[in-house]
């Protein structure tokens, strides 16, 4: 049991630091898009190993449906896209066996703007990372002026509106000599085309170019439009012509719109009788193949069930396995204790005896010591004398070379005397081997 804990700890540990070892390179700003343009979201594995086997997801968490693309199982699975991205998502499979899950999104939409998460999952470990997109529509439509009315004093009301821009543009109106006039109302909408702005001024002078200008960094549009005064009467008067075109043409518009309903609502109900009808086919498809997936998974199912009863059949076996050398090793162990204390108090015995003996050493020791001692005040006493002798060699020259010889003849039997001691520390060492061979002997003996 032991054995199988530690294995998974080391599976566990292994698995650890495999996730460790790899990380997703990110951009570290905000990236930008064109709108219209084809754009790659930015995503790989450092260091470069295949993504081949692995699942790949890019999905919008800012999103309800949040799905933008999936790779799983060597294959695109694009069932549960968004419909905005429908068509519009691509993987370079080639790529993905060199560790870039970058994603290429085609026609760029103001809509795509937003935080993108790109996800690589192997079974063992998983990485993600995040894109921010910033889309910019530069070419928005060109500023449209229209008039909404004039006043009896002859104020024209002008209204200037402009599209499909991203970021906010700015709107400026200009008379014919450049100077900048104030908008009376202003608004901003967004939609899924990007921002558009209208803003409306009244002209009090009539004599005059008016301009209106959107700008968006470097972009520029500019329309204008002519308020002379030598127009402005005819122009009232096409005005009020043209009202009245306008609302005959809003009463055939009503009628003619009252028949194309009816005409798209019946076209609108076929299509809806052939698209459930279609729905009911690819739905029936679809239970079919859920039946199959469920008859697959079921087999999965039994299949592991029977890998987990053959697992545990091997684990009640090692289990046995693991009980009885235990028990073996248990009944060893206590075999091992009996001996060692045995063994413990036979070498307790020989110790006392060692005791006993290195006792008796340290006397003879010591007696040696005491000895010499005793040899070594006589060499001082008879350094002494030396040293008088030498005084007197001082005095007479003829005593002293006596006094030499005498110590001469001196030392030499101090000599003697110490090779005599030598000797007997000799005898005294080979007098504690002999005893040391004796009990080697006593212990060979005991043992036997």
């Amino acid at each position: 049991m032991k054995l199988i804990f530690l294995t998974l700890l080391v599976i566990i540990g292994i698995t650890d630091s495999r996730s460790e070892q790899y990380e997703v390179v990110e951009p570290a700003d905000t990236v930008f898009a064109l709108a219209g343009e084809d754009f790659i979201l930015p995503c790989s594995v450092k260091p470069n190993i295949s993504v081949v086997d692995m699942r790949v997801e890019w999905f919008r968490p800012d999103l309800k449906n949040s799905l933008v693309h999936l790779y799983e199982d060597h294959d695109d699975r694009n069932t549960n896209q968004s419909q905005s991205y429908r068509e519009r998502t691509k993987l370079n499979h080639q790529e993905l066996q060199r560790g870039n899950a970058s994603l290429k999104l085609s026609s760029v939409q103001v809509s795509d703007e937003g935080r993108y998460k790109c996800l690589i999952q192997s079974k063992s470990w998983s990485v993600n990372a995040t894109v921010n997109v910033r889309v910019e529509a530069v070419a928005g439509s060109p500023p449209v002026i229209t008039v909404d009315g004039f006043d009896h004093s002859e104020r024209l009301h002008l209204q200037c509106e402009s599209e499909g821009w991203n970021p906010e543009p700015d709107l400026e109106w200009l008379d014919s000599e450049g100077v900048r006039l104030s908008s009376e109302t202003t608004e901003m909408q967004r939609n899924t085309d990007g921002f558009s702005v209208k803003h409306t001024i009244t002209v009090q002078h009539r004599d005059d170019k008016i301009h209106c200008r959107v700008k968006l960094k470097h972009h520029m549009l500019e329309t204008l439009i002519v308020t002379s005064s030598k127009s402005f009467n005819p122009w009232r008067t096409s005005i009020i012509l043209s009202s009245i075109a306008v609302v005959l043409i809003v009463i055939a518009g009503i009628l003619l719109a009252a028949f194309v309903r009816k005409t798209r609502e019946h076209d609108e109900l076929q299509n809806e009788n052939t698209g459930k009808k279609q729905e009911r086919d690819e739905l029936q498809t679809e239970t079919s193949r859920k039946q199959q997936e469920r008859d697959e998974l079921q087999e999965e199912k039994n299949r592991k069930q029977e890998e987990c009863d053959e697992l545990q059949k091997e684990k009640d076996r090692i289990q046995q396995e693991y009980n009885a050398l235990l028990q073996n090793v248990n009944q060893k162990i206590k075999q091992e204790r009996k001996q060692l204390q045995t063994e413990t108090n036979r070498k307790q015995q020989e110790r006392d005896q060692l005791k006993e003996e290195k006792n008796r050493i340290l006397q003879e020791l010591n007696k040696q010591k005491d000895e010499n001692k005793r040899i070594q005040q006589e060499f001082f006493s008879e350094l002494n004398k030396q040293k008088e002798e030498n005084r007197k060699q001082r005095e007479n020259n003829a005593r002293l070379q006596n006094e030499n010889q005498k110590i001469k003849r001196e030392r030499d039997e101090l000599q003697k005397e110490k090779n005599r001691i030598q000797q007997e520390r000799d005898k005294l060492q080979e007098e504690k081997d002999r005893k040391e061979q004796v009990l080697n002997k006593q212990k060979e003996k005991s043992k036997q």
